[in-house]
């Protein structure tokens, strides 16, 4: 294998413990990021699926709102992505 090529698995375990891959991601074209898809596109980039450039890239994300989601996983799991627990958590970790 060349130096710059990089395993990718075929899948990755999701939040809800399923198996995702690439066809069964949140399509390309969503506009509506309820909790469940966006645990899922940072399930993808951490198990290697997709890089955070490619799932920027894939859902016309900004490097900025995907990284918050990766927090927010981080600090809080699939209820810190909730638009309304935002604030609450924002509170929490960032005093």
């Amino acid at each position: 294998m060349l130096e710059n090529q990089k395993f990718k698995p075929a899948s990755v375990i999701g939040p809800l413990g399923e198996a995702l891959t690439l066809d069964s991601l949140p399509p390309p074209d969503t506009t509506r990021w309820v909790v469940r898809r966006k645990a899922e596109v940072v399930a993808a980039v951490t198990g290697g699926l997709l890089t955070a450039d490619e799932a920027c890239e894939r859902y016309n994300l900004s490097f900025e709102e995907f990284a918050s989601w990766q927090r927010a996983v981080d600090r809080a799991g699939m209820p810190g992505l909730r638009v309304t627990r935002v604030q609450h958590y924002r509170t929490i970790f960032d005093a």
